[in-house]
């Protein structure tokens, strides 16, 4: 059973879409999408510094419309029909509801635009961030994140939790971590999947509500808490309360596990997902497509060649 995963925010590079932009095919539905949602992805994909795709009402469009743009290759001739489901890490569930056929393309893109710019608002109104915590006991590390209104806002599987609050915590924290933990500031824009993302909830279940949903026609997990859902309404809603709740990915590859995954291809801007399927599903063949050239090797564990 091959699984496709779609990366969430903070796997944007500048310049990664270059390589799927000089063929015209996807650089001709780039622009489409970039006319529908009214920013100009090709430019963000392609000449935009870290700095620029680094803001969140854009980095959040950018990497949905990069994973579209390859859902259109992996899935055509016949592939879709040989694909054992989808699931999106954070923002990356918006293009798993488009591939699972919840969502219209048009649709997922107006939902992951109204999403960006909702939580940069909402991040906005306090300075916090995120910081990766690698290694440690959790139950000692969920102990110290209350004692310094932190939350733990990624279960990211492999010994690895990323936390968020406020910045003065997240500096005391790194400063005296638990026993046996690394702490690594990330380079975002505030604390997504917390407390503080709540006014971003209250907008999007407005849009939401707007949306066209259909129930899935490949399976598909939730972040929420890795179960299978088969109701596309119930998925869009679990999605909306995902950016305030934390992302439990490690319950998701158990969930991969469990049904008998014998491969993952993680769709662009790819890599993070597969290095944590590294660690979490120990010997699971793994291709990141990262560009048109890494399609082969993802047609390759789809047909079934070794």
């Amino acid at each position: 059973m091959i699984v496709v995963v779609c990366p969430g925010q903070g796997s944007q590079a500048p310049g990664f879409l270059t390589p799927w932009l000089a063929e015209d095919g996807y650089r001709s539905e780039l622009e489409a999408i970039s006319d529908a949602v009214g920013i100009d992805l090709v430019t963000h994909g392609t000449v935009s510094d870290a700095d620029t795709i680094r803001d969140t009402a854009i980095a959040q469009p950018l990497i949905v419309a990069a994973g579209l743009l390859t859902l259109t290759a992996l899935f055509a001739d016949g592939r879709r029909e040989r694909i054992g489901g989808v699931a999106g890490h954070s923002v990356g569930e918006v293009t798993a509801a488009a591939a699972a056929g919840i969502l219209s393309t048009t649709d997922a893109m107006t939902l992951v635009t109204e999403r960006g710019a909702a939580m940069a608002q909402a991040a906005a109104l306090e300075a916090t961030g995120m910081s990766a915590v690698v290694g440690g006991d959790e139950a000692s590390l969920l102990e110290t994140l209350v004692q310094l209104g932190l939350e733990p806002a990624n279960f990211n599987g492999g010994g690895q939790i990323v936390v968020a609050g406020a910045l003065g915590a997240l500096d005391e924290l790194k400063a005296a971590p638990p026993a046996g933990a690394r702490v690594i500031p990330l380079q975002v824009a505030g604390a997504f999947h917390t407390r503080y993302m709540a006014p971003a909830v209250a907008r999007l279940r407005t849009v939401a509500a707007a949306l066209e949903t259909h129930d899935p026609s490949l399976p598909i997990w939730t972040n929420r808490d890795g179960s299978s859902v088969t109701n596309g309404a119930a998925f869009v809603d679990l999605l909306v309360g995902q950016v305030s709740s934390p992302v439990r990915w490690d319950s998701t590859m158990a969930s991969f596990a469990a049904a008998g995954v014998t491969g993952v291809i993680e769709i662009a801007p790819a890599g993070a997902l597969v290095g944590l399927a590294k660690r979490g599903l120990k010997g699971v063949p793994t291709v990141a497509v990262k560009t048109p050239a890494d399609l082969t090797a993802a047609f390759d564990l789809i047909d079934g060649i070794s």
